[in-house]
């Protein structure tokens, strides 16, 4: 896969491309499978991501293992254009790259498989993407509430079926933890791209913001109105430990800190004398 720019934010180094160009990537990238034997890993972050990123060393250790981050996070973008070394042309929201995705694979002849979610919306999801896609390959899909040798039995068949992407959606940090555990078993796959909630999204279950509400990076609210039960502490505690390491790992931040470190080190010398 070709050297793709970044911009650190949060400590996370994230592309620095538009929807379109990230689209083209994977299909190529897809279509070439530049590292035979082992799926490239493809992911996202968010200000969940950044937080655990910065919580959890596990975690941290298997996205830095990642070969391409995206920025699904509107607040990302806005920050980059203030703190990041690169502004980031847009938000890369995975829920909209599929389908730009789905377009293409069908020209080149790519083949998806589907994994995550409950089986009910995971059949659902793999219904709507065929109805609204006609001529996409599917070749397999799954629910993800499997473990143990189910588990295994089925990253086995996954592997048999040589899908050029398999599409993840296990949620963080789970879809994480199966990359670093099953991506050697998974030889004959192109890549991974981790998804997320985008079955639900695909199946129908759940709706999108307005687009007003996401150009202004308030789709979280909506989300929240959605199902608060499940993200309302999520969003109220990693959002603004999000924000604050955007701004602690800043180029601006870090330089003032550097200065003012200097400053206390250059008056240690003349500290204690006896005017």
């Amino acid at each position: 896969m070709k050297v793709v720019q970044t911009t650190p934010l949060g400590g996370m180094p994230i592309a620095v491309l538009s929807m379109a160009e990230t689209a083209e990537l994977m299909l190529t990238a897809a279509e070439g499978r530049p590292r035979p034997n082992l799926p490239l890993f493809l992911t996202s972050a968010n200000g969940e991501v950044l937080s655990r990123f910065a919580r959890d060393r596990d975690f941290a250790r298997i996205m830095a293992q990642a070969d391409l981050i995206n920025a699904d996070g509107q607040p990302m973008v806005v920050a980059s254009r203030f703190i990041g070394t690169h502004a980031l042309p847009e938000r890369v929201a995975t829920t909209d790259l599929f389908h730009s995705v789905a377009v293409g694979a069908i020209r080149r002849n790519l083949t998806f498989y589907l994994f995550g979610s409950s089986e009910a919306e995971n059949q659902r999801a793999v219904e709507n993407v065929r109805r609204r896609h006609p001529g996409i390959r599917i070749v397999g899909h799954s629910h993800g509430y499997l473990h143990g040798e189910a588990l295994r039995d089925k990253v086995r068949e996954i592997d048999a079926l040589r899908p050029d992407i398999l599409w993840l959606a296990l949620g963080v940090p789970r879809e994480q933890l199966f990359v670093y555990e099953f991506s050697p078993l998974l030889i004959h796959v192109g890549m991974i791209k981790t998804s997320g909630g985008l079955f639900n999204f695909l199946s129908g279950s759940r709706t999108r913001a307005p687009h007003w509400m996401q150009r202004w990076s308030l789709e979280w609210l909506w989300r929240i109105k959605e199902e608060p039960s499940r993200l309302f502490w999520r969003y109220v505690t990693t959002n603004p430990h999000a924000i604050f390491l955007m701004i602690a790992h800043s180029r601006p931040f870090l330089r003032a800190r550097t200065g003012l470190y200097r400053a206390v080190i250059a008056r240690i010398p003349s500290l204690g004398r006896v005017p």
